[in-house]
């Protein structure tokens, strides 16, 4: 295990964050490339050769890009900004000259689906006020959460910022600026933070928080409490005047302490140490020192503030202030005093005397509005420093336990002092312009010994991380003279980041509990935006002699890369990886690398086993105190299961077919179970063979491998064996292991369970595996049922004589949980078959050992016996019943038919299915076999299944197998399955599965015809009912109010849009609609005399608990209101005819107020009915619409030929040409006060237009009014001789002779005739003359047209002679 190196964020937006800051780039001026060149001749001969290539790159660097812009070229941007990152790593500033941008964390999935962080702009703009400022440094502070359900996270960051002016100013991670101060005119050369950390020893010095600015000659240093504090209310204030609209009240100034660092000639950088506490020794040295031979000593050694600068003159600085002693001196007061006193009496002489009387009021308005006051400081003598005239600091850098700083400078060297020292202890060269950050690394838990009495505290580890840009390497270096553990490349362009501080805000109260997520140092890459932090292992600071864990984890590594190699013989394998193991010391790695031995899945099973036994003997020998428990345990749990795997798998291996034959002995009360289910397990199988798609890895007979085995087991700490499987299939996989090869006869039983019990298994998991890979294998189960049978019993019987399996002390008066534990699983079995053989073997085995327990006992507890042996008679029965039902499920449905996937059923599934469960799964096989109601009819009705007759064909042949399975399954279930019920559930499965697919209007028509065959008129009204409320009344009303607005029948887009289905499709749903209507009234008008239905179950289903069937729920229903539902009937009548003859209607308009308030309510409620003689308008629109229909029903009927020539062509009993359209339109007539007699003369007239001569003189019979038909008639009648004689193209001589002949007042009416309004004008004349006969015949002798009547007779006769 390495250092590493880890990405964890993503930058987004980088180029768009480059072109802000860099968008108004000008190329550098001419002095400023001089300057450069000058900078980079320096090539010292101390430095290596590959420097020298370095700075000859660099030296032609400036000169090749001096033209182009660098921000938008140039890789190395990032290092002309100011980079800040939050030690939370969720804000990052960059900011350059006048502009910054401020990017947030954001969470986002990546292709992959994996969550990860970015850093996204969230601000951007110009941060500088003054004229002619810029930033020049900056800093993220995350602020900790007051609130006590925090746990660590940061409240918010605040942004610092110092500029050139001397300006520090502090904004919100919005750029919202809460506070700005002046604290020295110079620009903020560097901003650094101090935070609380929780002391790891009880000597180290608790540190205060602390926010220091460095000036080119001051520091300035701000107490972390009352800038908290102040931060908070600043925030807290902008935030209200925000919200009220009002402006920010100018907060306070901060307090601060001011220090004039001296006797140091530049400095660039700093770092406050903190507070340190000298000892007695230190204390007399140094006042020795600095006060010579006399000087005074303190009785208690003071504390100081400790400040490390680097720059020149001397090279590094050390200051000390001590606490409480800041004041400035009295001669600095004084001479502050005379200099203010003197300047106001200067002011005040000048305005006495009339001195600089032109000076106006607006110029000393700018003068009061100069920069503030700003306070003097303090001085701080430099205590020492480490001289060096010619080297220049450039940064130092502050480890995180105060005690080292990393300095770099001009030399390209790095320098590690000891700041207690004061001394340099380490020096690197050849790293210009270095960047530095420190990395403290926790010892993990478990590294050292876990035995010992008292627990140690967690060692940390310091490591100095150096990113040398010029050579685009990050290197990683123990402290304090350890070795280089990491080198990486990273490229030549990226910023290293190291805070060196948290969260301010915490103490030793809050922090308690807290899970601070920080990172300490991170690189980032402008390249690619990313941002990555160093992983190192604690292990890496560890000397050589001491560092086991290291040769451990080289041993390791070596283990695994030779069980990568594929190459290697068993024999070598075994003999260097069981060397290498024994090598390693530390228990957790030792552990670590038995799990990849273990692992590996080439290695055989011998050689770990042998490994695994060696390493358990060398432990036990060892001292059982410096023994590892857990690494102990593990392995002793791990060699037990490798061999109970190896002999396992050796029973599998070898067959023991003559012992096994020995063992088969026959079981006479199994033999007859079987016998009886025989022919039904025959037919199962056969329909459960059918083939199907399975995965390799997923099928039974794939070879279980030893890790499968040892992810499926466990040892416990009693020493005892337990199965850990999470899924089904772990469970048959080491079921088929354990059993099959005994359940099939090649091994034997005996064995195979005295070795399970002697690995301590407990029997009730045994057991589990044992049914589950039985159920697993039902089809290879049946394919030998009495010798897998025999075999099952065998094996259940060796497992109930284990110990712990059935118990010693069973009360007799309960029930075994041994042999309920086999119920509940055959009870949840979908395989019914293997369920049932199942249940007769241990029903069987059952027995036996009760009656073996009963001769041992008095006679008196037979009584408990009867109990057990009741449940397994209910569970054989239920399971029987399942396999029938189960059968008749899995029966293939015919071709191109809807059905989807087979369902298959347990005995827990029909319990909880509740009364109607098995009702409901023959409704759903009735609809994926697409059965015909009347054919479900017939096979109910039917009472022996032998008596149908047998076809020859195939198809026939199979319809009786269904016929017989469904009778045989009706006889079992004769309560369950009784004709109403089933009826009831196979019309609610048809109109739910319409309700899906509108468009298949089959599904609702046979849901009706279902609903037909209900007997009983209680359940039939509340199946009406049900089904009219739920699923038809809003397609009614749609379908309606649509009628309503187009103001005819609606086409087939506006029927898919509003209704859910074609013009089509709602023709037929009308149809069947007013059929559901129909029906309801029917059952409404009956309803009285038929008794009410008593719903149960059969015995054994008795327990049967769950919802309740669609009959109990029909039953439930309450009455209807008649008039309302017929009312509902004349409107779906009305629609359907509509619909069916394309008609332009509103049906709204054929009722009146009342009649349309009443549509589309409760039918079960009373409502307002219409009542009384109907407005004679509306009674029009109602005639003119039936009159209509009628006429669309003899244009329909007349659409061949032959339906013209004779009246008896049979008439389709569905659609436009239906023969009961007539009587429909007079049985709505009588209902809508439309007089009847007018509707059948209008059929009568519409059939002799249309030439249908037969079917008008049946009808003419049921006419009322035969004086205005006559006269209809004699006006058809003289359209029909007129046609002949005016108007036929073939007109002869002999008819114009006759038309001469004809009398004067009859030749001008015929001539008045319109022959175009026939239909059908060309009728034979044998025809008319029947007409005209039967016109004398209806005609009265005094009626008006009588003579008339009598003339055409002539005319036609005499044209019938002609002819």
């Amino acid at each position: 295990m390495s250092c590493s190196l880890l990405e964890f964020c993503k930058l987004q937006e980088l180029k768009t964050v480059r072109d802000f800051l860099f968008q108004s780039q000008k190329p550098a001026p001419e002095e400023d490339k001089a300057q450069t060149d000058e900078l980079t001749w320096d090539t010292s001969d101390w430095e290596s050769a590959w420097e020298n290539d370095v700075k000859e790159e660099n030296a032609t660097t400036p000169t090749s890009t001096v033209d182009e812009s660098v921000g938008q070229t140039a890789p190395g941007w990032l290092q002309d900004c100011v980079v800040a990152l939050s030690p939370c790593s969720d804000l990052l500033v960059v900011a350059r000259e006048q502009k910054a941008v401020f990017l947030s964390a954001k969470w986002r999935t990546d292709d992959g689906g994996r969550e990860e962080m970015t850093l996204a702009m969230s601000w951007s703009g110009t941060l500088s006020t003054e004229e002619g400022e810029s930033v020049s440094s900056a800093i993220c502070i995350p602020l900790a959460s007051q609130k006590r359900s925090s746990t660590g996270r940061p409240d918010w960051t605040c942004v610092v910022v110092g500029f050139t002016s001397g300006y520090v100013r502090f904004y919100t991670e919005h750029g919202v600026l809460l506070l700005a101060q002046l604290l020295h005119e110079d620009p903020a050369l560097r901003l650094k933070c101090r935070t609380y950390e929780i002391p790891r020893h009880p000597g180290v010095t608790e540190q205060h928080e602390e926010l220091s600015i460095l000036y080119p000659a001051a520091l300035v240093t701000i107490d972390g409490f009352s800038l908290f504090q102040s931060l908070r209310a600043c925030r807290n204030q902008v935030a209200r005047a925000t919200a009220a609209g009002s402006d920010v009240i100018q907060p306070p100034p901060l307090a601060y302490k001011k220090w004039a660092l001296q006797e140091m000639d530049n400095i660039v950088d700093h770092c406050s140490v903190g507070v340190m506490a000298t000892s007695v020794f230190d204390q007399m040295k140094n006042a020795s020192v600095l006060g010579g031979f006399n000087a005074s000593i303190k009785g208690s050694p003071p504390a100081m503030s400790q400040y490390v600068t680097v720059g020149s003159g001397p090279y590094t600085g050390f200051f000390y202030a001590v606490e409480g002693n800041s004041q400035p001196l009295l001669s600095h007061v004084a001479l502050a005093v005379a200099s203010k006193l003197t300047s106001a009496l200067f002011n005040a002489a000048s305005g006495w005397l009339g001195w600089n009387k032109n000076k106006n009021k607006a110029e000393e308005e700018a003068a009061q509005k100069q920069k503030p006051k700003v306070e003097a400081a303090t001085p701080l003598p430099i205590r020492f420093g480490l001289p060096d005239s010619r080297r220049h600091g450039e940064s130092i850098c502050l480890s995180p336990c105060n005690t080292l700083a990393g300095v770099t400078d001009d030399f390209g060297r790095v320098t590690l002092l000891d700041l207690v020292r004061g001394i340099a202890i380490r020096m690197w060269k050849g790293y210009r312009d270095a960047q530095l950050g420190w990395m403290q690394i926790a010892e993990e838990r478990g590294m050292r010994d876990t035995h010992s009495s008292a627990p140690s505290p967690r060692r940390h580890a310091l490591f100095l991380v150096i990113y040398a840009p010029r050579r685009g390497i990050l290197e990683v270096w123990a402290m304090q003279r350890g070795p280089r553990v990491g080198a990486f490349n990273v490229g030549k362009h990226c910023r290293l980041l190291y805070a060196g501080y948290r969260l301010m805000g915490v103490n030793s109260v809050t922090s308690q509990g807290w899970q601070l997520h920080t990172q300490q140092v991170c690189l980032l890459d402008p390249t690619n935006g990313a941002l990555r932090t160093v992983n190192i292992p604690f292990h890496l600071a560890l000397s050589d002699k001491k560092s086991e864990r290291a040769k451990d984890m080289h041993l390791l590594k070596k283990i695994t890369t030779l069980l990568k190699s594929r190459d290697v013989e068993p024999d070598i394998l075994e003999s260097e990886t069981q060397s290498l193991l024994l090598d390693i010391k530390h228990p957790a790695v030792k552990k670590q690398a038995l799990e990849s031995l273990l692992s590996h899945r080439s290695a055989p099973v011998s050689c770990l086993v042998n490994i695994s036994s060696t390493l358990y003997d060398s432990l036990k020998s060892q001292d059982p105190d410096q023994v590892d428990e857990t690494l102990l345990h593990f392995c002793s749990s791990r060699l037990k299961l490798l061999r109970l795997y190896s002999d396992i798998q050796d029973f599998n291996s070898y067959s023991d077919a003559t012992e096994s034959s020995h063992e088969i002995e026959p079981i006479e009360g199994i033999k007859d179970d079987l016998s009886r289910v025989g022919p039904i397990l025959q037919r199962y199988a056969q329909l459960n063979t059918r083939p199907s798609v399975t995965f390799v890895q997923d099928s039974p007979d794939q070879p279980m491998t030893v890790q499968a085995f040892l992810s499926h087991m466990e040892c416990t700490e009693e020493d005892t064996l337990k199965v850990i499987c999470k899924e089904d299939c772990q469970w048959n996989q080491l079921g088929n292991f354990f059993f099959w090869s005994a359940l099939c006869g090649k091994s034997s039983i005996h064995k195979v369970c005295e070795t399970l019990e002697q690995a301590r298994i407990t029997p009730q998991q045994l057991l589990s595996l044992l049914l589950s890979m039985w159920l697993q294998r039902e089809k290879e189960i049946l394919q030998k049922p009495e010798e897998t049978v025999q075999n099952l019993h065998t094996l259940l019987v060796a497992l109930s004589n284990m110990t712990g399996a059935v118990e010693e002390t069973w009360d007799t008066q309960s029930v075994s949980p041994w042999w309920q534990q086999v119920r509940n699983t055959c009870v949840q079995s979908h395989n019914a078959a293997a369920a049932l053989l199942a249940a007769f073997v241990a029903h069987c085995a059952a027995k036996a050992s009760i009656t073996s327990r009963a001769d041992s006992k008095l006679q008196s507890e037979w009584e408990a016996v009867s109990l057990e042996l009741e449940q397994w008679l209910v569970c054989v029965r239920q399971l029987e019943d399942v396999l029938v039902l189960q059968t008749l499920l899995l029966l293939p449905a015919p071709q191109g038919t809807t059905g989807g996937a087979q369902t298959h059923c347990s005995i827990k599934m029909l319990l909880e299915g509740g009364a109607g469960g098995i009702a409901d799964s023959v409704s759903k096989w009735v609809f994926r076999h697409n059965l015909a109601p009347e054919r479900l009819k017939e096979i109910v009705d039917q009472k022996d299944a032998e008596t149908e007759e047998m076809g020859d064909n195939k198809n026939q042949v199979n319809s009786d197998q269904t016929a017989g399975l469904l009778l045989a399954l009706c006889k079992r279930f004769p309560n369950s399955l009784s004709p109403d019920l089933l009826f009831a559930h196979c019309c609610w499965e048809y109109v739910v599965q319409w309700n899906k697919d509108p468009e298949e209007e089959r599904y609702l028509s046979w849901a009706v015809e279902h609903l037909k065959q209900i007997s009983n008129a209680h359940i039939q009204l509340g199946i009406s009912t049900m089904m009219w409320s739920t699923f038809i009344v809003k397609r009614v009303s749609s379908t309606t109010f649509l009628m309503e607005k187009v103001g005819k029948a609606p086409k087939d887009r506006l029927c898919r849009r509003d209704v859910g289905m074609g013009d089509k499709a709602v023709t037929a749903f009308l149809g069947s609609c007013v059929q559901l209507l129909q029906i309801l009234m029917e059952a409404d008008s009956v309803v009285e005399e038929d008794a009410v239905p008593e719903f149960s179950v059969e015995e054994v289903w008795s327990g049967a608990e769950g919802p309740a069937s669609i009959a109990e729920l029909a039953m439930e229903q309450r009455g209807v209101h008649y008039p309302l539902v017929q009312h509902h009937c004349l409107l779906a009548s009305l629609l359907h005819m509509a619909m069916t003859f394309s008609m332009k209607v509103k049906p709204l308009a054929l009722f009146d107020s009342k009649g349309k308030n009443a549509f589309f309510r409760d039918l079960t409620t009373i409502q307002l009915m219409p009542s009384g003689d109907m407005d004679p308008s509306i009674v029009s629109m109602r005639q003119d619409f039936l009159l209509r229909v009628l006429t669309s029903w003899v244009q329909a009927i007349d659409t061949t030929p032959s339906s013209s020539e004779s009246g008896s062509t049979p008439l389709p009993s569905n659609g436009p040409a239906a023969d009961w359209w007539p009587s429909l339109c007079l049985d709505l007539g009588s209902l809508l006060q439309v007089n009847p007699d007018i509707l059948r003369r209008h059929l009568v007239c519409e059939l002799y237009n249309q030439g249908l001569d037969r079917r008008a003189e049946q009808l003419m019979l049921e006419v009322e009014d035969k004086d205005v038909l006559g006269s209809q008639l004699l006006v058809l009648t003289g359209q029909r001789l007129s046609f002949s004689l005016l108007h036929s193209q073939s007109q002869t001589q002999p008819a114009m002779e006759l038309l001469a002949r004809l009398p004067p007042t009859l030749c001008t009416w015929l001539k008045a005739m319109d022959p175009g309004e026939l239909r059908c004008p060309m009728v034979p004349l044998s025809q008319t003359s029947r007409l005209v006969s039967r016109l004398i015949e209806i005609l009265p002798e005094n009626h008006a047209q009588y003579s008339l009547a009598l003339h055409l007779l002539e005319a036609v006769e005499a044209l019938t002679t002609e002819d």
